[in-house]
This record gives structure tokens, C-alpha cells and sequence, in this order.
């Protein structure tokens, strides 16, 4: 399960919107072992595409250097599908190195009819997508 706090998810949500028709993606830094999400840190999608996301591999050296240099991990790796439902594609799945992390997807298109996004977590390992509960809090 993914416990995180209203404020991370209005981040997400908001840097989705923003970066809306292209797909937005960042990280949430937490220290390391704690599974806990609390730096919130958006990266500029490299790709610049609607269906595709890219982090720029000098931009998560860095980020990788200052989280080692801060013992924090990536306890969150997040994007948004910008016309399909929040659901990681074979692309996502073929990108995903984190085995210890959660991967958020929020869809900016109203694909379930339940409002204008929605934001999903997965577990992916070795290829394996696993659907997570989320639990969101107003504070750890």
C-alpha cells in the first residue's frame, strides 16, 4: 500500500494539469527505508510527447547524486497518461528499475467518467504489474 499525504497527491495532480496535453513525471524522494514519500521533485518530461515520457539521463544522475548524498530513494515514481486511463503501458512497464518503488499514473483524460483524473499506484517487478491500494493522509 502507498500511504501519502494530500499535499503530494495535489502535486501530482497539479503538475499533470500543468504539463497537460504532454505527459508530466517527476519523483518523490523519501528517506531511505522509510517508504514514506516527502520531497516532492518534478522533472521535465524530455520527450515532450503526449504518449511518452522521459527523464533526461543528465537530470536523474543528479537527482540519483543528491538523493544518495541526502540518504533518501525514490519512494515515488510518477506520470500521466494524457489520454488513457492510469495504467502502465508495455513502454512504462519495459522503464520501470525501481523495484522498490510505487509508480503512480494519473490520467488527465476522463476515461472511467469519475471526474477529470485519476490517480492509481502500482508495484511493477520484473516485468509483474501489481495494483496497489493508495491511502491518503493529511500528515506521517
Amino acid at each position: 500500500m502507498l500511504t501519502i499525504t494530500q499535499e503530494l497527491v495535489d502535486r501530482i495532480v497539479a503538475h499533470a494539469r500543468e504539463d497537460h496535453p504532454d505527459e508530466a513525471c517527476g519523483v518523490i524522494a523519501g528517506p531511505a527505508g522509510s517508504d514514506r514519500p516527502e520531497r516532492f521533485i518534478p522533472m521535465p518530461n524530455a520527450a515532450m510527447s503526449p504518449t511518452f515520457y522521459e527523464f533526461d539521463s543528465g537530470d536523474l544522475l543528479k537527482l540519483y547524486r543528491e538523493m544518495d548524498d541526502r540518504d533518501e530513494e525514490p519512494v515515488v515514481v510518477y506520470h500521466s497518461h494524457t489520454a488513457t486511463e492510469a495504467y502502465p503501458s508495455r513502454t512504462d512497464i519495459s522503464y520501470a528499475n525501481e523495484p522498490g518503488a510505487h509508480y503512480v499514473l494519473v490520467s488527465t483524460a476522463d476515461t472511467d467518467g469519475l471526474g477529470e483524473f485519476q490517480f492509481r499506484s502500482f508495484r511493477i517487478v520484473d516485468g509483474v504489474v501489481t495494483e496497489e491500494d493508495v491511502k491518503v493522509v493529511d500528515a506521517y
